[in-house]
């Protein structure tokens, strides 16, 4: 089989050209501009990497003909402001995409939607509720899920499965720096010696979902007979207070959290998915407790480390 990664430098789309290789044992061409990404991501890949913007029509013949495709280029940071460049990379990169797809018959694509498309609302969010996305990030998601719907009510035999990203931590995330998981952000303030910083009172609560849980829910999409956008997450929120508990024990430390005024007006103070979509149409469940997450990735971590002081 042959697979197309879209910005798979990136944190998400690398874990899973390393899953497509390493487990599948599949052929992998990546696109990436690498604006996000980092080489470093691909360490040991054999396979081809295109250096394109996602917009530029001319990688698809150096592309060609693949089985399926997994679409992961995206400007990811909410503090981007420009609402044009937003939308003009998320949502008409991934109409080229689409497009892509219709010329060479490609019969499945699987895209990164974003929990932020949900905005501040209820929880458990589920797939059937009002969007309401409170940055151009989200509002920029939240319009690929209807150009993806549009597309596949007009081409029924390309299926398109969208899954919506919730707090998604662990390895490849380093590059990113400040706009990394905040369990990564934690862990290196502790291992540093320092206190985890965290807003009054560390209540807040997010449903945290390890990367390779992540990657699990894209590979089973790649079953999936329906076109369709799904939650990617655990459907159990945990609070921060927690995330250092369980830092704590992995990293065998006991530090206290320091607590902070939040600075933001607008805050998610909770995020919980609904899975009830994503076990139908994917036979999805997460297998990745927060706990166990988190003492895996620092262990990956550690081994990182280790090779780097020897």
């Amino acid at each position: 089989m042959k697979y197309l990664v879209t910005g798979g430098a990136g944190f998400v789309g690398s874990n899973i050209v390393k899953t497509l290789v390493d487990e599948k044992k599949a052929d992998v061409i990546v696109i990436d501009d690498f604006t996000s990404g980092d080489f470093k991501n691909l360490t040991g890949f054999r396979g081809d990497v295109i250096a394109m913007d996602i917009n530029d029509s001319s990688w698809w013949d150096k592309a060609g003909k693949v089985d399926a495709i997994f679409h992961e280029a995206a400007i990811t940071d909410t503090t981007v402001m420009d609402q044009k460049k937003m939308m003009t990379v998320n949502v008409e990169g991934f109409r080229n995409v689409l497009n892509f797809a219709l010329k060479y018959d490609v019969r499945k694509v699987v895209y990164a939607s974003s929990a932020a498309v949900y905005g501040n609302s209820e929880c458990p969010m589920n797939e059937d509720q009002i969007t309401t996305p409170e940055n151009i990030y989200g509002f920029s998601k939240a319009v690929m899920d209807n150009v993806a719907s549009d597309f596949a009510r007009k081409y029924p035999k390309i299926k398109l499965v969208g899954l919506r990203y919730f707090n998604v931590y662990g390895n490849g995330e380093a590059h990113k720096g400040k706009f990394a998981s905040m369990i990564y952000q934690l862990y290196l303030q502790m291992k540093d010696g320092k206190k985890p910083r965290i807003f009054k009172y560390g209540e807040q609560m997010r449903d945290f979902v390890y990367v390779k849980d992540i990657v699990r829910a894209n590979l089973a999409a790649l079953e999936c007979d329906t076109s369709i956008v799904c939650n990617a997450a655990t459907g159990k929120p945990e609070n921060f207070n927690y995330v250092i508990e369980c830092l704590n024990k992995a990293l065998g430390t006991n530090y206290e959290p320091e607590y902070f005024d939040n600075p933001y007006g607008f805050y998610q103070n909770k995020t919980q998915a609904s899975l009830e979509r994503a076990k139908e149409y994917l036979s999805y469940s997460p297998k990745w407790s927060l706990e166990d997450g988190i003492k895996d990735y620092i262990n990956i971590l550690k081994e990182k480390e280790s090779k780097r002081n020897n």
